[in-house]
């Protein structure tokens, strides 16, 4: 393995080993609670700009297969690892985890504390940091990190969305080995609206009987208004995406109009921010984020526990409830995770119904999605 040398804003700087490409990037660190699943985090178009801690210490053990990728490559800076294995073990796998990295061109560094960053992390919050194997004196690290523009000056939507419009006829069960013989059948249709889209969003709302056409980030209010009155589709998807929201200016304009037509919609993570928004409610950043698949929700409606996957920096502000009902908080920091707009025709949710990775408590709402549209 060759060196990697890692300066951070806070002015620490480390020296580690590399297992993946070559190259110097700047991104924001964060760290990832999750046991399983990095393959489905570093394809996942949310942590595009972000350098990821694993907290989990092994990582490559299993490889990496086609069947696991949340979009078409990884777009994440970077993963931080204890302890990178590089002789994978498992029948679905056909490379490895640093194949993987090297053809994706992401770094990747191992043989680091990971503990102390995250301990870091949460004691000081995400902060931006580079990362080469190319350069290791740090007053030159130090010089480039201050010089590049911060995560949330980026745009990255507009890199990770889809460039034209297609339709997702996948499902959950029809996208593995042990497929079911029939497919869902389709009782409504609606618009999603790709931030970043998670695959498995796509297959859980064709799960739950909706048909599904992906748009890009520029779409037009005006035509998914004539659609619907139309009755062509019967409602709008926000997705999941990258970076801050509030720098999405563009697409608060087009959810606002898609608000004021009372079309049924639903949000996550990024959609569930822009919604807020989009009503007139501006967004914060946490200390460092919520990132993982085992972080507790109380569903306050029935009054259960769900144990979620999360990967967000940023929340909605506690006076939404001036307009909206809270559906759900998160139980370690008391935060937002669902809302109920008064207007009956929105809802939204902040943690990641779809897993992948994690755990599949909420899957429900995709179902929830539909009962509204048939409302």
């Amino acid at each position: 393995m060759s060196k990697v040398y890692i300066y951070l804003e806070n002015g620490v700087y480390f020296e580690a080993n590399s297992f993946g490409a070559e190259g110097t990037a700047v991104g924001e660190i964060v760290f990832n609670t999750s046991l399983s699943g990095y393959q489905e985090i570093m394809s996942d178009p949310s942590y595009a700009g972000q350098f990821v801690t694993f907290t989990m210490p092994e990582i490559g053990n299993v490889g990496v297969n086609e069947q696991d990728m949340e979009s078409l490559k990884a777009h994440a800076k970077g993963m931080i690892v204890r302890k990178y294995q590089d002789r994978y073990s498992n029948f679905r796998a056909q490379e490895s985890l640093k194949s993987f990295l090297v053809k994706n061109n992401i770094l990747g560094i191992c043989d680091i504390d990971t503990r102390f960053l995250t301990k870091m992390i949460r004691a000081q919050g995400a902060m931006m940091m580079v990362a080469s194997t190319q350069i290791s004196e740090k007053n030159e690290l130090k010089h480039i990190l201050e010089s590049s523009p911060r995560i949330e000056d980026i745009n990255y939507i507009e890199q990770v969305s889809t460039k034209k419009a297609y339709h997702h006829t996948s499902s959950t069960y029809c996208n593995t080995q042990f497929a079911y013989e029939q497919a869902p059948k389709e009782e409504a249709k609606v618009v999603v609206i790709d931030f970043g889209v998670k695959r498995n969003i796509l297959n859980e709302l064709v799960n739950a009987n909706i048909g599904v056409e992906v748009v890009p980030n520029d779409f037009s209010a005006d035509e998914l208004i004539l659609k619907y009155n139309a009755k062509a589709i019967d409602g709008v998807f926000l997705s999941n995406g990258p970076g801050d929201p509030l720098v999405l200016k563009k697409e608060q304009e087009q959810i606002k109009k898609l608000i004021e037509a009372k079309i049924p919609m639903f949000g996550i993570c990024l959609g569930h921010q822009l919604l807020s928004i989009s009503h007139g409610y501006d967004t914060y950043k946490l200390k460092f984020g919520h990132h993982g698949g085992n972080h507790p929700v109380k569903n306050i409606q029935t009054g259960l526990v769900e144990i979620t996957a999360q990967n967000h920096n940023y929340n909605v502000p506690e006076n939404i409830i001036e307009i909206a009902q809270v559906t759900h908080v998160n139980l370690f920091d008391n935060t937002i995770e669902g809302l109920k707009y008064n207007s009956g025709t929105i809802f939204s949710v902040q943690h990641h119904p779809e897993s992948s990775p994690g755990p599949k408590e909420s899957r429900y709402i995709f179902s929830e999605f539909l009962s509204l549209i048939k409302r």
